[in-house]
């Protein structure tokens, strides 16, 4: 069977490592025949290389320092990690994470339990010993099995730094620290393989396909069984792969799956800089900002996953969860002194659905003051998945951050003025009218009714759809079939690290319609697209190069210092 590896657009240079990856592109079809698009290289993000790590060795490996910032395309940091390289500066801190991982990995507190066998000197080589742990070890790290020439590769390197300094382990802890900074590692790269199924056509080959399957549910690499069907060709059929993605779904690791899908489309990795204005909010802290990222994702993974509800419902239900913080901001008694509670809103209250939740409120507005626009733009372009102009340069915003103009007391008097600026209004017509639906809520998200001793109008409007306040806006949201499109769309960008592609529209539309027919209940999505054959689907750009051997490829060159 031959193997490939397509090129993509985009160059990943690792120039100290002796190795340049290509930026591949990646995936899928089923229902509707679909072609698939190129195969992806993906760098790990800082969760999932915190997660293989402690799923490898443990959760007390302690990890310190952090990565550069990844890059959010089409909507999804997932997107944007097949688009970036590794700087200078952060190659030093894959080393020094490396090193620092491997000491512990082999000291005398962890070395009995994770190296797996003892050498029969302490003092000199034993390549047994070390060939074991690291062809394990290795499997684990590099989602594949090493090639025989990567093995004798890593035994020598351990083999060479034994003899230099007269320990065994630290000969062990060089050589895995070179696991662990290698691109292979770093990098989830898909490989292509021929389609026995359709002649000329393409898919992933099996450990891809285990990878890509496990980053989709579980948000981390392959476990061992994953990786056994991988090798038994289990992954090959949708009834192989049936088995194993049901026992993906039963697992409670699915909920940190459905955590780090939503963290990534509701845009909280910028929760951890976002800054208010003391004076104005006094009881916002990290701490807040934390536990308000935290209540929405237990609030969904309840509702999607423990519950097996309907997505819609997200928008208006009035179950979540509460800290003592979080309440105080709520004006909302709980019985926990700490920790958190389940809490029901009563029917009445304004608090229905994500949106009326401090993480979308406080996120979606200014340090000192809320702002409609804002909220606006997030609902029309996370929610909905439309996009929304950017501002010309040259606005004047004065009337709309004069928040003490007694002739505009609302935001609403302010907008409507702001509006009168020709090149504004057309932006502002499409979001203004959404947002100001939320103005109850301030900009750290607590409930008022007046702004500057003027009642605040909440009607509000979503294209045709004309409603009052947060819970008209949730019911909207719930009607309205771009949100679930949106979603749709954003889980397999998501999935698969592109958005669909021109040969993927019609699966993708199937897709779309399945989940209406299912309750729109996204495990259930989930399922239909990683049992599918569309998914691992691949198209070969023309006139690319292609490789003939394993698909485990060439190892790179890794040269350090030890």
């Amino acid at each position: 069977m031959r193997v490939y590896r397509a090129l993509g657009g985009v160059w990943l240079r690792l120039a100290c490592c002796g190795l340049v990856i290509l930026s591949l592109v990646g995936c899928g079809d089923s229902g509707p025949a679909s072609s698939g698009a190129p195969t992806t290289v993906r760098r790990l993000t800082q969760e999932q290389y915190a997660t293989i790590v402690a799923d490898i060795f443990g959760s007390d490996i302690t990890i310190k320092g952090r990565f550069d910032p990844d890059v959010r395309e089409e909507g999804l940091l997932a997107i944007g990690t097949s688009h970036v390289s590794i700087t200078p500066a952060s190659l030093e801190q894959y080393d020094s994470l490396a090193r620092s991982i491997a000491a512990q990995v082999v000291d005398e507190k962890h070395r009995d339990l994770l190296v797996g066998c003892r050498p029969a000197s302490k003092a000199a080589p034993d390549d047994v010993c070390a060939r074991q742990f690291l062809s394990e070890v290795g499997r684990q790290l590099y989602r594949r099995p090493l090639t025989d020439s990567e093995i004798a590769t890593q035994v020598k390197v351990a083999d060479d730094a034994t003899r230099a300094i007269g320990d065994f382990y630290y000969g062990l802890e060089t050589s895995l620290a070179i696991l662990l900074e290698s691109p292979r590692f770093l990098f989830r790269e898909e490989i292509a393989e021929s389609d026995p199924d359709n002649s000329g056509g393409f898919r992933l080959n099996a450990y891809s396909r285990a990878s890509r399957l496990s980053f989709f549910l579980w948000n981390t690499a392959p476990d061992d069984a994953l990786l056994a069907a991988a090798e038994n060709g289990d992954l090959d059929s949708e009834r192989g792969r049936a088995r194993q993605v049901d026992r993906m779904l039963a697992s409670p690791r699915l909920k940190a799956g459905v955590r780090a899908f939503f963290t990534d489309m509701l845009g909280f990795d910028t929760l951890g800089g976002l800054a208010k204005d003391p004076q104005i909010y006094p009881k916002f802290t990290a701490t807040l900002a934390g536990e308000a990222q935290e209540q929405t994702l237990r609030t969904i993974t309840d509702h999607l996953v423990t519950r097996k509800g309907d997505y819609r419902d997200l928008f208006t239900t009035r179950r979540t969860f509460l800290s003592p913080l979080l309440a105080s901001i709520y004006q909302v008694p709980i019985q926990a002194r700490k920790g958190w509670e389940a809490h029901e809103y009563p029917d009445g209250d304004p608090h229905t659905g994500i949106v009326t939740e401090v993480s979308f409120l406080a996120l979606h507005s200014h340090p000192g003051r809320s702002s409609s626009t804002l909220r606006g733009k997030a609902v029309r372009e996370i929610l909905l998945c439309q996009a929304v102009p950017t501002p010309p340069a040259n606005v004047n915003f004065s009337i709309v951050q004069d928040t003490k103009n007694t002739n505009y007391r609302t935001a609403r008097d302010r907008l409507t003025a702001h509006r009168t600026q020709p090149t504004c209004a057309g932006c502002h017509k499409i979001i203004d009218p959404i947002g100001l639906s939320l103005e109850n809520f301030d900009g750290l998200g607590a409930l008022r009714q007046q702004e500057n001793g003027a009642p605040i109008d909440d009607s509000g409007q979503l294209d045709a759809m004309q409603f009052s306040g947060a819970v008209g806006l949730g019911k909207t949201l719930h009607d309205s079939p771009a949100a679930t499109a949106c979603l749709v769309n954003r889980i397999y960008g998501y999935a698969s690290g592109h958005l669909p592609a021109k040969g993927e529209v019609e699966w993708i539309k199937y897709l779309q319609d399945r989940f209406a027919a299912d309750g729109y209940r996204v495990p259930d999505l989930m399922r239909r697209i990683a049992i599918s054959d569309a998914f691992y689907k691949i198209t070969i750009p023309p006139n690319s190069p292609t490789q003939a051997n394993s698909g485990a490829g060439k190892a790179p060159s890794m040269e350090r210092k030890s």
